[in-house]
């Protein structure tokens, strides 16, 4: 009897050490997937912002070179620090730009069951969309119904000589007056106006408040005349397009923001200038999408599928 009682006990000790042996593998294979899992997660986390990051800069060239486009993706990635991870890029000139990016992580408590590593991949897109809402936008405009060809020299009236036939005219944002006027061509507006705002228009001839910001403005950029791509260059303004909307005793008293358009000032104005010189050109910008904006070369940047 005693004998049977020694070999049970002996026999319930031999089981716990397995058992407790056995618990002990599982944690530390709980553990180590754990380990694993989060470097992959972490990995494919920065991986994914890589990417966000590469094609929404990327997307701000697409105006204006495919070779731009590829720069600026490489660009962004040689700032993280990860130049090789570009697997793939996709460009829609003026459309999109979308990349693959691809990294081989280097496991630990996997490798012990043959997977040394696994190959991480993020996907990212980045597409424009007319601008319908912007910030710092001038108190100039031109009508929606102007064919608009880019690059080519138009003239911006800042009178009302020409208000009818010519439909360009000055805005009246923020209120009428030559010195607010002139702060908000020197600087943009700084309050939003959306696509469907009624702006007033401007009355009076105010020229010489004109000359005074064109002349800062054209001072004011660093960049050689003609370099329409760069980024920051005071010639560069935000202009609304716009559809007449009140007209009466013999004045077009309001309009009817449509949409946003980029006009590069080309030349200074001159004494007698009662209009500004220079061309639309197509760009990226600060901005949102609003249905029903009209395309005249002024884009936001979003992410997309």
């Amino acid at each position: 009897m005693f004998h049977l009682i020694r070999r049970f006990l002996k026999e319930e000790r031999g089981n716990t050490l397995i058992l407790g042996a056995f618990s002990l593998m599982v944690i530390l294979g709980m553990a180590g997937l754990a380990i694993d899992g989060s470097l992959l997660y972490m990995t494919k986390s920065k991986l994914q912002k890589e990417a966000n990051a590469s094609v929404l800069s990327g997307a701000m060239e697409l105006p204006n070179t495919e070779q731009k486009v590829t720069d600026t993706v490489q660009y962004i990635l040689n700032a993280h620090k990860d130049p090789s991870s570009l697997e793939k890029i996709n460009i829609e000139m003026g459309k999109k730009v979308a990349v693959t990016l691809k990294k081989s992580v280097k496991l630990s408590f996997s490798s012990l069951f043959g997977l040394d590593k696994v190959d991480v991949k993020a996907h990212s897109a980045a597409g424009l969309s007319a601008i319908g809402s912007a910030v710092g936008a001038a108190p100039l405009g031109i009508d929606e119904s102007i064919p608009l060809e880019y690059l080519k020299n138009y003239q911006l009236k800042v009178d009302s000589s020409d208000s009818l036939n010519g439909n360009f005219g000055i805005l009246a944002l923020g209120g009428p007056g030559a010195k607010t006027y002139e702060e908000n061509l020197l600087h943009g507006y700084q309050s939003e106006i959306t696509v469907g705002d009624i702006i007033d228009t401007q009355t009076g001839n105010i020229a010489g408040s004109t000359r005074s910001a064109i002349q800062e403005r054209v001072n004011g950029c660093s960049q050689p005349p003609g370099e329409y791509s760069m980024r920051e260059c005071s010639r560069i303004i935000l202009v609304l397009v716009y559809t007449p909307y009140n007209y009466g005793g013999g004045q077009m008293k309001q309009v009817k923001v449509t949409g946003f358009a980029y006009f590069y000032i080309t030349d200074p104005m001159s004494s007698k200038d009662t209009s500004i010189s220079g061309v639309f050109i197509k760009r990226t910008g600060l901005g949102s999408n609003v249905e029903g904006s009209k395309d005249r070369g002024a884009y936001s940047i979003r992410l997309t599928e």
